[in-house]
């Protein structure tokens, strides 16, 4: 049984948890490159131009990989924490791409409510059997997936430099380097580290979140507010850079929330879509990098 597993959206998150899983099922695991101009050009072929950019991107990787699996994993992410949902797109995540990409494979469409590991299981024995009938054996999976995803760190680019900024924004803009191209380590060059919210503990950024008015209903605008808020409030960095897809409606409230909490304080919003120019991105992160050395200089 060979599993496709696209790199695109939430993949930089969960897949020790996905790959471990399927391998110890005995799958041979087939994973499409990582985002280069084809996976994007293919992405922006398919899907419909309404989508954003991580939409198309995910549309570009399965099409790199559906003619050589038997199953390809399409996850549909309903929630990953309770009372709290992420982007509605990936509700219908399954839908479009079985509608915009021609040929597909049989597709593995079953949906994710992670916030709650008996919830979360549903998926696993509907995942698992499509590898094996044993019930003990895709249970034994399970508990070495969740080993897998428990034990991963994710790199960190923070130490030694003398300026940190807090990198916020979707998980999957965040991880791509083609798509935010290379923006960790152009800002290593120019001497600044990042945070980004796995180096902060979930709590705090739950406690800050639950300073505003009202329960966020986004995981994803929960974690940047929070996360973004609670260092510059207590001087952990020197600025926020906001990473955010072209038309993307949960960014563009929370970038006025953060906006609205921490009024003067250095925040860069960069904006990419499938036609970002890259000097013009190397100019804005140049410039916001020169205000945040002669801010540290005059404070």
């Amino acid at each position: 049984m060979k599993i496709g597993i696209p790199k695109g959206l939430l993949y930089c998150k969960y897949h020790p948890f996905v790959e471990t899983f399927f391998e110890e099922l005995g799958a041979e695991i087939i994973t499409s490159p990582d985002t280069n101009k084809y996976i994007l050009d293919m992405g922006v072929k398919h899907c419909v131009d309404e989508a954003c950019l991580p939409i198309k991107v995910f549309h570009g990787h399965i099409t790199a990989i559906k003619d050589k699996c038997d199953v390809i994993l399409i996850p549909r992410v309903m929630q990953l924490e309770k009372r709290e949902f992420i982007c509605p797109k990936f509700c219908g995540l399954p839908e479009m791409v079985l509608n915009d990409i021609p040929n597909m494979p049989p597709a593995l469409t079953y949906p994710i409510y992670a916030f709650s590991k008996k919830k979360f299981r549903s998926w696993v024995l509907n995942a698992g059997l499509i590898c094996t009938k044993n019930i003990f054996k895709i249970r034994r999976a399970y508990k070495k997936a969740l080993g897998a995803q428990y034990n991963y760190k994710a790199p960190s680019n923070n130490s030694n430099f003398p300026l940190k900024v807090a990198l916020a924004g979707h998980p999957y803009n965040l991880n791509d380097s083609f798509t935010n191209m290379n923006i960790v380590k152009k800002l290593n060059s120019l001497g600044i580290g990042i945070l980004t919210e796995e180096n902060i503990d979930e709590n705090i950024i739950d406690a800050e979140a639950a300073e505003l008015f009202k329960k966020p209903f986004w995981t994803f605008a929960k974690n940047s507010y929070g996360f973004s808020t609670y260092l510059s409030e207590n001087k952990k960095v020197d600025g926020i850079i906001y990473i955010s897809s072209f038309a993307c409606g949960i960014d563009s409230v929370v970038i006025e929330l953060i906006k609205n909490k921490l009024n003067n304080f250095p925040l860069l919003i960069l904006k990419i879509d499938e036609q970002t120019g890259e000097a013009g991105f190397n100019t804005r992160i140049e410039a916001f990098h020169d205000m945040l050395e002669r801010k540290c200089l005059n404070s």
